[in-house]
């Protein structure tokens, strides 16, 4: 038993696999790709296996699942319910397979996307599996012109450090969820696209007009290491920080 949600997604098929919720009967079955499996918190269960599996599990605290639960229900009641074992989610899976690939790359992970994949796993668990059927209105726009130009600010001032969508969406005075499809919808780009392109383009302008180190201008641009803000020149500029310093 845990005090926290847990949600499993099966990234590859598993065979012969028995497991049951408190007070039900023990279920043999086979788990496809995209199974997803909810265990809410305080819940008992047990599960065993023979086989090789492959998934991607996702905490969700209770606190944090509440946070989003007020804004898609505007504080109506509602329960988190577990699924009959098997059963196939091809959102969840998109999701899962978004935050696998970018957790096993190489260079460290970018935590706003991270963040940003885990309040969206979040908000879809909250529409698709809760007693409460009926979500509460989706924003039809973006950010006001207030708020786009507060976040922006913010951006720009505080790019080199870690930032997470809860503080952002704290500055816009929206839940995270609707948070990151207002900033999409407003600049074109979700938030952890939008900072890393900021990162770069600092990192551009010291690489030309400084003789600082690539591993120094890394480091002022909010990148992890020198190898960090290369593969990230490289996956969306097409170039590298040393490639960038000939054309002086």
């Amino acid at each position: 038993m845990s005090d926290t949600h847990f949600v499993a997604v099966t990234l590859a098929p598993s065979a012969n696999i028995t497991a049951a919720f408190a007070g039900e009967k023990p279920v043999t079955y086979d788990a496809p790709v995209g199974m997803i499996v909810i265990s809410p918190a305080f819940l008992e269960s047990e599960s065993r296996w023979n086989s090789h599996r492959e998934n991607i599990s996702v905490a969700l605290p209770p606190e944090s699942l509440t946070e989003l639960a007020e804004h898609e229900f505007g504080g109506r009641p509602w329960e988190l319910q577990p699924l009959p074992f098997g059963t196939v989610d091809l959102k969840a899976l998109q999701l899962a397979q978004m935050l696998k690939a970018e957790l096993i790359r190489e260079e460290p992970p970018n935590e706003l996307l991270v963040d940003s994949i885990v309040t969206l796993f979040g908000i879809h668990i909250l529409r698709s599996y809760t007693s409460h059927s009926t979500s509460a209105s989706r924003p039809k726009g973006g950010l006001s012109v207030a708020a786009a130009k507060r976040v922006e600010e913010y951006l720009k001032g505080n790019f080199a450090r870690k930032l997470s969508v809860n503080e952002l969406a704290a500055l816009c005075e929206l839940s995270t969820g609707y948070f990151i499809q207002a900033f999409t919808k407003t600049f074109g780009e979700p938030p952890h696209k939008y900072l890393i392109n900021l990162r770069i383009s600092f990192a551009e302008k010291l690489l030309l007009d400084t003789d600082m180190t690539i591993a120094e201008v890394a480091y002022l641009s909010g990148f992890s290491s020198q190898s960090h803000l290369t593969s990230a020149m490289r996956r969306y500029k097409q170039a590298t920080p040393a490639l960038l310093r000939l054309k002086r």
